[in-house]
């Protein structure tokens, strides 16, 4: 009898528990019907970690991913059984698995091979760095090489998703950050990677200046600020005026290989020593080794920023026939900042230009602001505040305000926010290479940008019918110092004596920051095509090849996922129906038994086979049969039910008769 009053009241709870469900449900599909989301998302694409955000209704809103974090890890793994794990679950097993987890390659993005930078960066990291076909850095991962882009598609993808699970509908167009500093060949490279992750990037825009669209918009009185952004790989200092809903870009500068990144490095050199000095063991070049004591020095960096002190422990690091070895330490911060002092004092050099270029002086500055996550060490902040003689403004979170100010932009590109303007400026200059091997000019650093600028030029021979022009980008005098950008060449020229044909070539700058060139024979009126032909970088075929691979790894991704689940269900099924037969065995018939018995075989040889329509059956059986628990355990409580009435019914005439 009460076996029978336990399953009914089961059966109750779980038909209303099912019913709440389906109410929760509805009520989420009314709620997410009624909010009101910018169609455009805006992602800031960090060195060290993403952010995406979006606008909903008036309000920009920070979109927590999978693990309920509100930044996601810039880091792609590849793992032994061929997954692809992209955030927080790549990070964990980066220790067992150093030379396939793909970290800070927002620093190769749009770089050659050969570049100082680049060559300096490989030296630190424990993955392959190579020289691909086109001259550019890649990287090499179980075999397989693949571009920055690529890498950084794999990121926006997940920032998507995160977006999409947020929203409940499909996203296609984002707005993406890049530093400042950027050059036009990395600002490509940033949209290329875009569109292999299926988003059609609406607008390319400056971190700082993203970040003062986030700490500027619910102001209505002029400003001019500095926007000072020590992020994981780079650094940008900005200086804006804000006034009447129009964010004017007064200056920028920067450095590309300055940020977090170093400041790690700089700590995990000092842990490598001071391993080496208590042991005389040399861990350079043990990767697993390394890879631990990189990531303790994150976590040592991270928690000098709130403590004085803190303790670094790496038990078993190494090992010699004496035995295994520890690094055990403490780690002050005073210590740290005398080892980072370098690199806080090279951010300095960029304010200074960049208040120059600005026609500022420091004492016009209103307001200071830190972004990027290395803006919580205390001696940076010290330095800016020595800088600019006054106390950074601690109103925008350095972690979100790119993604924040990027989806604000996303939403005014929509019409969704109206009247902010923004005017932001070109990084560097742009020009070409002249005679005797000068960069001159066409297109000066701080241009506001779009922004067109033409110049006439002409034949250096009699008779010539086309020129070859070098496109170069950067500050140096000389054009080799320059980073080049392509090869401009124009031909059909009619001939005639050098110095006659005028040949005007213009530059044209979008909102992005990313070149276009044209060009008109102005004797002729004729105008001709010009094709940059770039140094490196991804050609269309590249990129739809790598768009189809990343939708090919995602399908699989996506079915590797449905059979992880599916067996999960069915080890739970499994699990349910043997607690099931080992509560109520007594009361089950032994045929029924025998029948559940064999459907659980059945069901885990299934598993074992990897087949999921196999799975599915096995799965399906095994919940017909488990039925049949429930209905003989109702049967035999029917029956002890039935013989408990007589008796019943006769202790009532016995009581009649008394």
């Amino acid at each position: 009898h009460d076996s029978l009053n336990n399953f009914k009241s089961n059966y109750a709870k779980s038909t209303k528990m099912l019913s709440s469900l389906l109410k929760k449900q509805n009520a989420r599909s009314v709620l997410t019907a009624q909010r009101n989301f910018s169609s455009i998302i805006g992602i800031d694409l960090g060195t060290t970690n993403s952010c995406v955000a979006v606008m909903e209704g008036s309000n920009a809103k920070v979109i927590e991913n999978a693990e309920g974090q509100r930044t996601t890890p810039s880091t792609v793994a590849f793992t032994d059984d061929a997954q692809r794990l992209v955030g927080i679950p790549a990070k964990r097993q980066a220790v067992t698995n150093p030379e396939n987890t793909i970290f800070a390659s927002k620093r190769l993005i749009g770089r050659r091979f050969d570049d100082e930078a680049t060559q300096k960066d490989l030296k630190t990291l424990p993955y392959k760095v190579v020289r691909a076909g086109n001259g550019d850095a890649w990287v090499e991962a179980k075999g397989q090489q693949y571009s920055p882009q690529q890498i950084g598609a794999y990121v926006l993808m997940k920032m998507k998703e995160t977006a999409e699970s947020y929203i409940g509908n499909p996203i296609k167009e984002a707005v993406v950050t890049v530093p400042a500093y950027f050059n036009d060949s990395q600002r490509q490279a940033t949209k290329d990677a875009g569109k292999i992750a299926n988003l059609e990037v609406k607008r390319i825009i400056n971190e700082p200046t993203a970040a003062a669209l986030a700490f500027g918009l619910d102001k209505t009185d002029g400003k001019v600020i500095a926007v000072y952004d020590l992020g994981g790989g780079t650094f940008d200092i900005s200086i804006l005026e804000i006034a009447g809903g129009v964010f004017e870009v007064k200056a920028t500068n920067g450095d590309t290989s300055l940020g977090g990144e170093d400041f790690d490095h700089c700590l995990q050199e000092f842990l490598v020593k001071e391993f080496h000095d208590q042991h005389g063991m040399d861990i350079s070049n043990d990767k697993l080794a390394l890879q631990r004591v990189r990531e303790a020095a994150e976590k040592a960096k991270i928690e000098l920023s709130s403590t004085n002190q803190t303790e670094v422990n790496l038990a078993y690091l190494s090992a010699d026939a004496t035995g295994p070895k520890h690094l055990q330490l403490s780690m002050t911060r005073a210590k740290f900042e005398s080892k980072a002092s370098d690199l806080i004092e090279r951010a300095l050099k960029p304010l200074d230009s960049c208040l120059k270029d600005s026609g500022l002086s420091k004492d016009k500055i209103d307001e200071v602001l830190l972004v990027g996550g290395m803006t919580r060490m205390p001696k940076v902040q010290d330095s800016v505040k020595a800088f600019f003689g006054k106390s950074p403004n601690r109103g925008v979170n350095p972690d979100e305000a790119v993604a924040i100010g990027a989806a604000i932009q996303g939403a005014v590109l929509t019409g969704d926010v109206k009247d902010v303007l923004l005017l932001d400026v070109t990084p560097l200059s742009l020009g070409i290479e002249t005679m005797g091997g000068v960069f001159t000019r066409l297109i000066h650093r701080n241009t506001t940008i779009p922004t067109k600028k033409s110049q006439v030029f002409s034949t250096a021979a009699d008779n010539q019918t086309k020129v070859g022009i070098t496109i170069l980008q950067g500050e140096r005098e000389m054009a080799a110092d320059n980073k080049k950008l392509g090869d401009f060449e124009l031909g059909g020229i009619p001939m005639a004596p050098r110095g006659h044909p005028q040949i005007e070539v213009t530059f044209d700058i979008d909102a992005n920051g990313i070149l276009n060139v044209s060009a008109r024979d102005k004797s002729t009126g004729k105008a001709q095509s010009v094709t940059i032909k770039s140094s490196g970088g991804l050609s269309d075929a590249d990129i739809d090849q790598m768009v189809q691979d990343a939708e090919a790894s995602k399908e699989a991704d996506q079915k590797r996922r449905e059979m992880i689940d599916l067996k999960n269900e069915s080890d739970n099924a499994i699990y349910n129906v043997e607690k099931q037969l080992q509560e109520h065995g007594d009361k089950i018939p032994q045929n029924v038994k025998d029948q559940i018995n064999g459907d659980i075989t059945s069901l885990n040889e299934s598993i074992t086979s990897e087949e999921p329509e196999k799975i599915k059956e096995g799965l399906e059986r095994l919940k017909n049969s488990a039925m049949e628990i429930g209905k003989a355990i109702y049967s035999q409580g029917e029956s002890a039910q039935q013989e408990a009435q007589p008796e019943q019914e006769q202790e009532k005439e016995e009581k009649k008769e008394e």
